[in-house]
């Protein structure tokens, strides 16, 4: 690091020292290696005049004070409910990305570079007063030679050294933070520093949010529940983003809502409906879902039947499939209160270790839930009854993808926004039929014969090496090869048990062989005879494939 670095980095630290002080936050630099040295500090830096407020209050205040990028770390940092009090959580999701512009000529200018054209060139009209201005980039509106309107997004200028200058500094209080901090251990300073790091990175790449925006379009066009607006890729790049301009109602102003005549209840209902048909079928949710990026269509004749418009998609979330299948299942579990196969269930996906003892974590996962279920429906919040139980699992080493709890911050942003509109909302009756439509869906013979069909290229290539490899393990089996040895004469049921597992395993292996050759045989359209379109042996193969499944069953 050079040495200009080094001290702007010094003097930079020390002006981030100076801010928590005024904001009598101090608390959260005790034990740490600046923690001794507060009292020099102390009598030179001025109070802020409403030291009186809670500590969240007081944190968000210090945050905005702090400038752009620490808005963006305490947005970021709202979201890691499992390590942050509920009452500084609650203030940080509070935190607006809002900054002062920079000049309509400069942005110009930047336009321009992004995209190798005079600004005349690519739009007939650009305005330099910009409609909304963040800390990682500003909007300008405009309007392309064929006369559609749009709106330009272009990064602000120094803002790729900034936040590197920022987050380098940040590691350098996390590291520290890991070293002396009593908490460190639950908190995971680096770990969250590295996922603000990521979420901001992928923020400066705007041709990066114009594809997630480009693939929602894609995946929601012909809806009557949501709409995105249509990317314009001959003007867009890495640094700016060009497209169709939308307008429309924030979804958490209820007095506009209500002068435009918007079915509220229907509004809430599909809200809930969209996101779990995001993170369930689409696999692929708006991970920044608060009322200013989520709008209401101004569309009068929408007015009983209320469409969502959705912009900024720099956040965007995506599950794993099992993680998808255990949460659809996590969900279903909950409301049906059986709580022994939630706690199954966190087991089953790796979240948990599998030396969890299940009836702790059932009694456990029954104390967090039960409280909950005295209530109506009508009153749940299914993203709160999800926090708690996250939070509780920390204490059996429970182990979360970040997506996970991307999901759940935007859960709860979509229930806030839902009871909002309709206090009397049952989320519940909303996302069952859509989560057991789709569960339906995914597993049904067609959507898995559809599945097959994809994966039959591969299978037909590995084809002719199934019989080596059946032949492999069999003789392996012979020889003895794959048997358990035991020391203990106490152990001998286990023996016989694994001894069965074995011969379940071969006749599996025997019966997916089988069912290889039948779907090459039948994708080959092989000759010879044939039954109702199906030849003969692809036939005998199908069935010799069952007889093996069935073999391999287990019993008990």
């Amino acid at each position: 690091m050079s040495p200009l670095r080094s001290a702007r980095g010094s003097l930079r630290a020390l002006g981030i020292v100076r801010v928590l002080l005024r904001h009598r936050l101090d608390s959260l630099l005790e034990n740490t290696a600046v923690g001794g040295w507060l009292w020099l500090l102390k009598p030179i830096t001025r109070r802020a005049s409403a030291t009186d407020l809670p500590r969240g209050q007081r944190l968000r205040l210090a945050l905005q004070e702090l400038g752009p990028i620490f808005v963006k770390f305490g947005q970021v940092l709202s979201t890691r409910r499992d390590l942050l009090p509920p009452d500084m959580a609650e203030e940080l999701s509070l935190l607006q990305d809002r900054v002062a512009p920079f000049p309509g000529e400069v942005a110009r200018e930047r336009i321009e570079a992004g995209l190798g054209k005079p600004i005349d060139t690519l739009y007939a009209e650009f305005e330099n007063t910009p409609l909304a201005s963040a800390s990682i980039a500003q909007v300008h509106a405009a309007r392309l030679h064929d006369g559609r309107e749009v709106v330009v997004k272009v990064l602000r200028p120094g803002i790729r050294q900034r936040i590197r200058d920022d987050i380098a500094l940040l590691r350098t209080l996390a590291a520290l933070a890991d070293r002396h901090h009593p908490s460190a251990d639950k908190i995971r300073p680096q770990e969250v520093v590295s996922e603000i790091e990521s979420t901001l990175y992928a923020e400066l790449d705007l041709q990066r949010e114009g594809a997630n925006g480009s693939l929602m379009r894609r995946t929601w066009a012909g809806s009557d529940e949501l709409y995105v607006p249509e990317v314009f890729w001959s003007h867009s790049s890495e640094s700016v983003l060009t497209m169709e301009r939308v307008r429309g109602i924030p979804s958490d102003d209820v007095e506009a809502l209500d002068a435009a005549g918007i079915d509220r209840k229907a509004l809430a209902a599909r809200g809930v409906r969209v996101f779990y048909t995001q993170v369930f079928r689409d696999n692929f949710f708006h991970a920044d879902a608060h009322a200013g990026n989520i709008w209401v269509d101004l569309d009068p004749a929408r007015k009983d039947n209320p469409r969502y418009i959705a912009i900024d998609f720099g956040i965007v979330g995506q599950l794993t499939r099992r993680d998808q299948y255990y949460l659809a299942e996590n969900f279903m579990a909950i409301f049906q209160r059986d709580y022994r196969r939630i706690a199954e269930l966190h087991v089953e996906a790796g979240w948990m270790p599998a030396t969890v003892r299940i009836d702790e974590l059932e009694a456990a996962t029954r104390a967090v839930c039960e409280p909950y279920f005295t209530r109506p429906l009508s009153e749940i919040s299914l993203g709160e009854v999800l926090v708690k139980l996250f939070k509780t699992a920390q204490r059996y080493e429970l182990t979360l993808q970040p997506q996970l709890i991307l999901l759940q911050k935007t859960l709860l942003n979509i229930e806030g926004v839902g009871r909002l509109l309709d206090p009397k909302l049952d989320i519940w009756a909303e996302a069952r039929p859509v989560l057991e439509k789709i569960l339906r869906e995914r597993y049904s013979p067609a959507t898995l014969g559809n599945e097959f069909r994809k994966r039959l290229p591969e299978l037909i290539t590995h084809a002719p090496d199934m019989p080596r490899l059946v032949h492999e393990f069999l003789s392996q089996s012979v020889r003895g090869e794959h048997s358990l040895r035991m020391r203990s004469e106490d152990l001998a049921e286990l023996a016989r048990i694994s001894r069965a597992g074995q011969r379940q395993t071969v006749y599996a292996i025997l019966g997916t062989g089988l069912m290889i050759v039948a779907a090459v045989l039948y994708a080959l359209e092989a000759g010879g005879p044939q039954f109702w379109g199906i030849p003969a042996a692809a036939g005998i193969a199908g069935l010799g494939a069952f007889g093996a499944f069935l073999a391999a069953w287990p019993r008990r």
